[in-house]
């Protein structure tokens, strides 16, 4: 396309976005290395950020058999930037543009048959992952995409495969959706894995400036309220998909944008038509045609050469899924369970936005990872667990080791901050154990240090308390 002076320039233009990392103020010591992390997504092409660590490629269709000889599809850059934006390394940004996952494995698997993506390959999907995730040591599963129906986990086979996943050690991260005027269905309401709805950072740094990206949100068919975390879902960099008309385009643009005064007009009548400028531009004053060149970057969310900026919880859930590769980089022990713990206690809810739209809030990417890397417990999928009857009683958990004291109150003590007690076990697991009350919907919260009331993380049934939080629920029948 071009000649040697500009072929592999890789300049960032002005409207370039904020690198992930330092949106996350992220932990740059961990990078995902020994971690493997699958996909399920529309199709992917083998892109330089991450062509080299593949470890398998899968087409649940058989429409693609090799990675390497697949010509670029539409449906392809779907996928394709949802890896780069958690496992990317930056190699054609300089390694601006990287995730934080940046020396993770991966595992691709295409779930779309000529483009479109339905429930029954979704879960062929994960059906594959389960049966394949000991071979590649799948410690990550991410899921951008939903399936087509909005039912409850016991007759969804998607969300019964998720939860499986979970059980068996494998931490599932999904999007949410992006309307928020509905719900998430399966996978993203399945109760184990981790729903990741968004917020734009507005391209800066000031929290104040930060808002709530339109994710879906709410009560799913479970009773339980998703999402349980947000993640950045705008201003996102992403790769512009190699070998495609949008790809020369952006190169091309870019070349101009960065070329000095004295040739800027040769390059211009040289390549116009490949930027896709209108000839009209060749009759302006070079000021001028300066300004269409950095409109059309602006118009087509260039940010570097082959980068793009994104929009979608798409990108919010890989990126989460980078955070949970950091960890398991600090700590390869740790259980989903954890590891969604640490997330959910680590976040921090955008101010002066309802929580039900956030969940915990905005997650912290530097902070989880120093907890993941003072964590000496390593619960399973069947010990952080919501309350649960057990004969005559009902028990409750809960997690923290900082804490020095934990109470239950609820409208079964008239929320009493200091009747119900928690005992700490060895394993630093906190329970408490109530007699079974009779019928009835029950509100509670953990009270920490005799001040601090939270919400039970392990439990999704919940609703809004009236004061920027939840009050756990308990359903008795």
């Amino acid at each position: 396309m071009f000649d040697e002076r500009h072929a592999h320039a890789h300049t960032q233009n002005r409207s370039a976005v904020i690198p992930t990392a330092e949106k996350l103020n992220a932990n740059l010591r961990f990078t995902g290395k020994y971690v493997t992390i699958a996909f399920l997504d529309s199709g992917f092409y083998p892109h330089p950020d991450f062509a080299d660590r593949i470890l398998k490629f899968h087409d649940i269709s058989g429409e693609e058999k090799f990675l390497e000889s697949i010509k670029p599809k539409g449906y392809h850059w779907h996928g394709t930037q949802t890896v780069t934006a958690c496992a990317g390394n930056g190699s054609l940004s300089d390694g601006t543009y990287k995730g934080l996952a940046s020396e993770a494995k991966l595992v691709l698997v295409k779930v779309s048959e000529k483009g479109s993506i339905s429930e029954k390959n979704i879960e062929k999907g994960l059906q594959w992952v389960l049966k394949n995730r000991e071979q590649y040591n799948i410690r990550i599963v991410n899921m951008s995409l939903g399936g087509d129906l909005d039912v409850a986990t016991n007759e969804s086979k998607i969300n019964q495969l998720a939860e499986e996943l979970v059980r068996l050690g494998v931490v599932v991260t999904v999007a949410a959706g992006n309307t928020d005027e509905s719900h998430s269905i399966p996978p993203a309401s399945a109760p184990s894995v981790i729903t990741v709805g968004g917020y734009s950072d507005e391209n800066n740094f000031d929290a104040e400036n930060h808002e709530l990206y339109h994710s879906n949100f709410g009560t799913t068919a479970d009773g339980l309220i998703k999402p349980e975390i947000i993640a950045p879902a705008m201003f996102v960099a992403a790769p512009i998909l190699p070998e495609t008309e949008d790809y020369e385009i952006a190169e091309t643009l870019s070349m101009l944008s960065n070329a000095p005064d004295y040739s800027f007009r040769l390059l211009l009548q040289e390549y116009r038509e490949q930027a896709g400028l209108s000839s009209d531009i060749l009759s302006m004053e070079a000021d001028a045609a300066r300004k269409i060149v950095e409109s059309a970057l602006h118009r087509r969310k260039v940010i570097a050469t082959h980068y793009q900026h994104v929009d979608g919880t798409s990108f919010a859930a890989p990126i989460t899924a980078s955070l949970v590769a950091q960890m398991l980089e600090a700590d390869s022990n740790l259980t989903p369970a954890i590891i969604k713990n640490i997330l959910i206690s680590t976040a921090s809810r955008l101010a002066n936005f309802p929580a039900i739209r956030q969940g915990f809030g905005i997650l912290n990417a530097r902070l989880a990872v120093e907890e993941a890397l003072k964590e000496i417990h390593y619960f399973d999928h069947e010990t952080l667990t919501p309350p649960r009857i057990e004969g005559e009683k009902i028990v409750f958990y809960y997690h923290d080791d900082n804490a020095k004291s934990v109470h239950l109150a609820g409208d079964f003590n008239n929320w009493s901050s200091s009747e119900n007690q928690f005992f700490k076990n060895g394993d630093g697991l906190w329970h408490a154990e109530i007699p079974n009350p009779p019928s009835g919907k029950y509100r509670y919260k953990f009270v920490l240090d005799g001040a601090i009331w939270k919400e039970d993380a392990s439990n999704g049934m919940k609703e809004e308390d009236g004061f920027d939080g939840f009050n756990s629920i308990l359903q008795i029948s």
